[in-house]
């Protein structure tokens, strides 16, 4: 599987041009995520020389609880992704590919790992709707949601850009959000290997194996 090591400056600029504009309605079964990308973004895995940061985001999970998520997953492999359950095509592929990759792997394995959604369109994602959307996918994933300037700001220090939801001329309400997953080290607990939307299952499969390891893909 091709990969390339990028410096977390160079990182922050390739991100921002890695937007998912979704939009919801059901007028229409036409995929509308408007998906841009950086050239040769095909790459799936993107290890980093300088890992960012555990996010210091303090949230509410699916069932009414505050999870701190750098406490939660200290010492876990984990993997993060921001994205919102009316999104109609690139948030449930991603999750799906994430969830049927780590049913390959051994259970004891599958227990160490931690999923992690963050609502991007929490006025709409509550606790009760995450939760209902996870069960459908993997309900062992951890569905995260809150302030949305809270969020905005967690996202941003790992060089994912989202913007608040808003109506487009059709009436439809779109979130605009970075479409790349991060994984994070159970060794160091910093944000080391990224992926883009682009990453298959296969990919996934191959790789989790590492990543639940601390190594490089």
């Amino acid at each position: 599987m091709r990969k390339k090591t990028y410096a977390a400056a160079a990182l922050f600029a390739a991100a921002a041009l890695s937007l998912s504009a979704c939009g919801s309605g059901d007028d229409s079964n036409k995929p509308v995520a408007d998906v841009s990308a950086e050239t040769g973004s095909d790459k799936a895995a993107v290890v980093l020389d300088k890992p960012f940061e555990k996010p210091d985001l303090v949230l509410t999970d699916t069932h009414g609880k505050k999870y701190d998520l750098r406490a939660e997953t200290k010492g876990r492999p984990t993997l993060i992704y921001f994205g919102y359950t009316n999104c109609p095509d690139i948030c449930p592929l991603t999750m799906n590919n994430l969830a049927v990759a780590k049913k390959q792997l051994p259970k004891a394995t599958q227990d160490k790992l931690r999923i992690v959604f963050v609502t991007t369109d929490p006025k709409r994602d509550t606790p009760a709707e995450l939760g209902k959307w996870l069960k459908g996918i993997d309900p062992d994933v951890v569905g995260l949601t809150g302030d949305f300037d809270t969020i905005q700001a967690g996202a941003r220090t790992l060089g994912i850009t989202i913007e608040a939801p808003h109506k487009d001329k059709n009436g439809k309400i779109v979130s605009t959000h970075g479409t790349q997953v991060m994984a994070f080290s159970p060794k160091t607990d910093g944000g080391y290997v990224l992926y883009t939307d682009q990453t298959t299952v296969d990919d996934y499969t191959k790789d989790l194996p590492k990543l639940v390891k601390g190594e490089n893909p």
